[in-house]
């Protein structure tokens, strides 16, 4: 996948210089070899810090060896002041994990007393307000210090990926879509950079490219994807247009960062202007790494931004958009999964969903602008959907969000796509979620989340999770067991 970060891990072992230094190398060694054994690969630095001398020797080494997420490992209790000044000074995602005790045969001369320093370093890493990854259990042996950095990885990507992310939109968000509002300090907060352009911009740069000899290129290329559901051949020549369009403006635009986002308005007035729909090209950029989200949400985009470095895979922005009837549940759903009909819902957008999260693809019309802008006609404006029933799987319904006040909070529920069929339009799916109806009641109306969701593809909470927490959410909600009240519920209904 195109436009996320590689990670390139490196660790570094500390000492405290009570303790042998050699035991906390000997034991850095130990989790090097660990992770080779699970096809892992980590630049182990030679020097074991012990003072701040050690510290900026340590630093130039992994810097020289092109390290951007790093490992403190605290093989015995660990020099408080020099291992949190490494993380300051590294300036890259950070992790911070202790060895424990082997054997009954070295609690006397072998003892390194890590489980204690882990303490001390925490307490610091909070005086001088620095940031860092701490497993949830972040003491243990060799082998169980391999697992915490691999879970570390997916957390480091999104952070470097967030580091050097620049989310471009386009419009101002449609009217009534207040829910979509974004208000842009905690963008700068969590390291991203955001370009905001009029329409306009965008209509002048999509006329610019009129006749551009990469069309026909495209054209191809989406006729081999869509297969028997290219069912509109005729509006290809514009979408692949518009396609070459914003490619182009983030080659342009991206300046001094790496990787792009888009927000993007998408109706009333792109249709009577551009003369399609852009839900395909979206969907297009998604399958590519490349977040498009729709009616110019930008924590939505921002949202699947982290999904896709989460997940290693693409992600989706959906409405959390209506019930499962009650035929459908009682047809399909019931006694055929351990699911209530509060626990189910559908998730919808016009076509925005990568093509290969379908069970089918068809290009087809926007239905409800048809209805408003050529209604009683051959769809001709409203072409450019891309429409089908998500495929089933396991799923991570999130988002990140800044209120109108300025705080981050987020969500996360993990569940899964069932293979029923929707009988709907649009990209859409039905979606299981234990304790959907307490969470959507609980969770999102009472903290007032709008109505779009991003969409991993598997079961990235933990990851999520982790991500959110280090770059600081004020709140994180979950799908709270039902025998975990919620904070707002009536606990006599």
């Amino acid at each position: 996948m195109i436009n996320i970060p590689e990670v390139k891990l490196g660790i570094v072992a500390v000492s405290r210089d009570c303790f042998p230094m050699e035991l906390s190398a000997r034991r850095r060694g130990n989790v090097v070899s660990a992770l080779k054994e699970t096809g892992i690969d980590i630049y182990e630095c030679p020097v074991t810090v012990e003072s701040e001398i050690h510290m900026k020797k340590a630093l130039e080494d992994v810097k020289a060896n092109g390290v951007n997420a790093l490992v403190v490992y605290l093989g015995n209790f660990g020099p408080e002041t020099s291992e949190v000044l490494l993380a300051k000074e590294f300036g890259s995602p950070v992790m911070f994990a202790a060895a424990a005790e082997e054997s009954q045969g070295t609690l006397i001369d072998g003892r390194g007393d890590a489980y204690c320093g882990m303490l001390n370093a925490s307490y610091n890493l909070g005086l001088r307000n620095i940031k860092a990854y701490i497993p949830e259990y972040p003491v243990g042996t060799a082998h169980e210090a391999a697992g915490m950095i691999r879970d570390f990885i997916p957390v480091a990507r999104a952070i470097l990926g967030l580091n050097s992310l620049k989310i471009i939109s386009f419009g101002p968000r449609p009217q009534d879509f207040l829910a979509c509002n974004a208000p842009i300090k905690q963008l700068y907060n969590i390291g991203a950079e955001i370009e905001e352009n009029s329409e306009l911009d965008l209509f002048a740069a999509y006329n610019a490219h009129s006749g551009d000899e990469r069309i026909a290129g495209i054209v191809e290329d989406m006729e081999k994807e869509l297969g028997d559901g290219n069912k509109m051949p005729g509006i290809l020549p514009k979408l692949a247009q518009y396609e070459i369009t914003l490619l182009d403006w983030a080659e342009e635009h991206k300046g001094s960062r790496k990787y792009i986002a888009f927000a993007n308005k998408c109706w009333p007035s792109f249709q009577t202007q551009f003369g399609f729909v852009p839900c395909y090209v979206n969907s297009r950029l998604a399958s590519r790494g490349i977040p498009v989200a729709c009616e110019v949400d930008i924590y939505g985009a921002l949202s699947e931004y982290i999904g896709q470095c989460a997940s290693g895979d693409v992600c989706t922005l959906l409405d959390i958009n209506n019930t499962v009837p009650y035929d459908i549940y009682n047809n399909d759903i019931k006694g055929q999964y351990s699911y209530s009909s509060t626990d189910v819902f559908m998730g919808f957008h016009c076509g925005n969903t990568p093509a290969g999260k379908l069970r089918s693809r068809t290009m087809k019309y926007q239905l409800i602008m048809h209805r408003g802008l050529e209604p009683d006609k051959e769809p001709d404006i409203t072409r450019g959907t891309l429409e089908g029933d998500i495929t089933e799987s396991d799923i991570t319904f999130f988002r990140l969000q800044s209120t109108a006040d300025a705080r981050l909070t987020a969500y996360i529920a993990e569940g899964e796509v069932l293979p029923v069929a929707t009988r709907s339009f649009g990209a859409a799916g039905i979606f299981a979620v234990k304790e959907m109806g307490r969470f959507y009641r609980h969770v999102l109306i009472e903290g007032r989340y709008p109505h779009h969701g991003a969409v991993a593809f598997n079961h990235a909470g933990k990851a999520i999770h982790s991500i959110f927490r280090y770059i600081g959410a004020e709140e994180i909600s979950y799908n709270q067991p039902e025998n975990i009240p919620y904070k707002t519920e009536n606990p006599f209904a």
